[in-house]
């Protein structure tokens, strides 16, 4: 039901704004929603809270022809408060066989709340780390998560998982909050030896036969959080690509049905020039050290398990938005589900980024167009999530916000830093110790965005991240003088939790002899009058052609009367005023004096500036004689 909802909408909103790349991303969304779908039911377990786990050894037998799991899972974990018991998360429909410290067989006890209580034989003390085997099998449940995938391609049985983001204990015993990561892994896989098998990492040695099944050993030595440990098994064939320059290579292993090979082998070859556009514009692929790749399941979307994206097919967007998780998601991973954006909006971002630098400017603007009719198609909708919003999986995996509403605000962010500090922030932002192979929250993104840019990014955060809405403008403009126009700003808010979006906002300026210009107007008011320079007169206006504000399609500019009067461009705002007025003048003339006269007449104010304060002056209205280079232009304001 879920599903068919979702292709409705999804062809509704193609239909509507006619954008491919809505199409994809909205597909990528419904796959990962369709992993959550029992979200609602589950919080975060306290008590798995009092431990740290550094590894994990997975043991995992399995036939693709079969819908059943037998593994040993040995466990390193260190204490964080006294403890007589250790709970991990584990299935009810799993059942556990034995318990083990090292030769010591342990009590446990499976409740029906999916969990695995262990009772240790002494009290385990603060910082002391143990090692726990768990010996289990049983058929992993069918319960909206598509965890464990039991199905067929072809005519070929598989067997693959996808745990995000609750799904890592429907098939083996872990703890998989968003408050830990294993600091590494080695992962056996046994199946029948006429199958490949597939797991995060590096194989370090060469698959052991054993009889009618084979062992594939990998290894991942990079912190992993449990949802991001993946397998499957099927008839795969290998295309082995290499990324990187010599001597700083390192593999890039695809695992495809063979009736697919032909045909993926030509996509997959998009995938180098998308890691070098990455590690260009950001760093070093994250686990260069052992291998990416991709491996063929037979759920619609894809999957971003560490070191090994899972994805029906080798579209170029689908490429590009699971290797950017390796960046944003696999090594920095969003520290709640509330920050989900940290993870889905950065991947959508960086899948246009390809089109960007691989297509062209042209191609960007139509990508960024599409995103933001799609954003602006409904009037609210924050990007972080609230604690009740973060229950609902549908609200997690919105396509509209966590993916093209995050995506666009990182654009907006760009927009309003400028690329070099906003790329830079995003570098540091990866780099941090605090963060790097860690969790990071919204606010750690921020302070790294505000530490470059030297100024506060509250109130952009505020609008876009954590309140409502996008603006629509109404923006008029018209010469003013001699290489300079007018332009006066109006905005309204399509939701009521912002009272006004604070931009910059980019207009393009044309002249009657076909001259262009782009100009930015530094928006923080409504009413806002700003008075720039211009390098023609101005014959037509076009409201952000490159598209980088969240703005409704709605928003326009007006070019206003051409007769230009000298003393109408002569003007004092803002008007009534109660503490500072600012006296605007054409380019044209150098100011003098400025008088200001009271209403009985009385000379109460002289100065030579265009900014002053008239604090001192009483409530009323005040006549001003402005002394220029051209003459007196006479003025009045009313003092509130």
């Amino acid at each position: 039901m879920k599903k068919t909802y979702l292709f409705i909408l999804y062809l509704s909103i193609s239909s509507v704004f006619a954008q491919n790349y809505l199409s994809k991303t909205n597909s990528i969304a419904e796959a990962e929603m369709k992993t959550a779908v029992q979200q609602l039911n589950i919080e975060v377990n306290p008590n798995t809270a009092n431990y740290n786990i550094t590894y994990h050894r997975l043991e995992f037998t399995v036939n693709p022809a079969v819908k059943f799991i037998t593994g040993k899972v040995f466990t390193t974990y260190t204490a964080l408060s006294n403890m007589t018991t250790v709970t991990f998360d584990f299935a009810n429909q799993l059942t556990a066989s034995s318990v083990k410290l090292g030769a010591t067989n342990l009590a446990f006890v499976e409740n029906t709340n999916n969990e695995l209580i262990i009772t240790l034989p002494a009290t385990q003390t603060t910082g002391t780390s143990a090692t726990v085997e768990i010996n289990y099998s049983g058929i992993p449940p069918a319960n909206g998560f598509d965890s464990f995938v039991q199905t067929t391609h072809n005519g070929s049985p598989i067997i693959w998982t996808l745990s995000e983001p609750f799904g890592a204990r429907d098939w083996w015993p872990c703890k998989q909050d968003l408050n830990d990561k294993i600091d590494a892994i080695d992962v056996y896989v046994t199946a029948p030896s006429q199958y490949v098998s597939v797991s995060n990492g590096i194989e370090t040695e060469a698959p052991v036969i054993n009889g009618a099944n084979k062992t594939t050993h990998f290894h991942h030595g990079y912190p992993i959080p449990a949802y991001l440990i993946a397998i499957a098994v099927t008839n795969y064939q290998i295309y082995n690509q290499t990324a990187g320059t010599a001597p700083n290579t390192f593999p890039i292993v695809n695992y495809i049905y063979p009736e697919n090979y032909a045909s993926s082998v030509v996509d997959l070859d998009q995938t180098l020039e998308i890691m070098n556009l990455f590690e260009t514009l950001f760093e070093p692929y994250p686990f260069r050290n052992e291998k990416y790749g991709h491996a063929q399941f037979s759920w619609g979307g894809g999957m971003e398990h560490t070191t090994v994206s899972f994805m029906y097919n080798f579209d170029r967007q689908l490429i590009a938005h699971e290797m950017g998780h390796q960046w944003f998601g696999d090594k920095v991973t969003c520290g709640t589900w509330k920050d989900i954006w940290l993870n889905e909006g950065f991947a959508t971002y960086l899948a246009a980024l390809v089109v960007e630098n691989l297509d062209g400017v042209d191609a960007f603007v139509t990508e960024k167009a599409g995103m933001i009719d799609y954003i602006t198609s409904s009037p609210a909708g924050n990007v972080y999530l609230t604690d009740a919003q973060a229950t609902n999986v549908n609200r997690i995996f919105d396509s509209r916000l966590s993916y093209n509403k995050g995506a666009m605000v990182l654009e907006m962010l760009r927009f309003k830093l400028g690329d070099a500090l906003f790329f830079q922030g995003v570098r540091n932002y990866l780099s941090n110790a605090n963060y790097a192979y860690k969790y990071a929250v919204t606010t750690d993104f921020k302070t790294q965005m505000e530490t470059v840019y030297g100024q506060s990014l509250t109130e952009f955060f505020n609008d876009w991240i954590y309140n409502q809405g996008y603006p629509t403008y109404a923006i008029t403009a018209q010469n003013w003088g001699v290489g300079q126009a007018k332009f006066v700003i109006n905005q309204t808010q399509s939701d009521f939790s912002v009272s006004y979006f604070e931009m910059p906002v980019p207009v393009r300026i044309f002249g009657a002899g076909g001259q262009q210009a782009d100009l930015v107007l530094n928006n923080t008011s409504n009413g806002q009058i700003l008075i720039t320079n211009v390098p023609f007169p101005i014959t037509s206006v076009e409201f952000d052609p490159q598209r980088r504000l969240i703005a409704a399609a709605s928003s326009t500019v007006t070019l206003g009367n051409q007769n230009f009067d000298l003393d109408s461009a002569v003007s004092i705002y803002p008007n009534p005023s109660s503490d500072e007025v600012h006296i605007q003048i054409p380019g044209t003339l150098t100011l003098e004096k400025v008088i200001v006269y009271n209403n009985l007449g009385q000379k109460v104010l002289e100065n030579s500036t265009l900014d002053f304060s008239i604090n001192s002056l009483s409530t009323g209205v005040h006549y001003v004689n402005i002394k220029t280079t051209n003459g007196t232009y006479h003025k009045k304001f009313i003092k509130k």
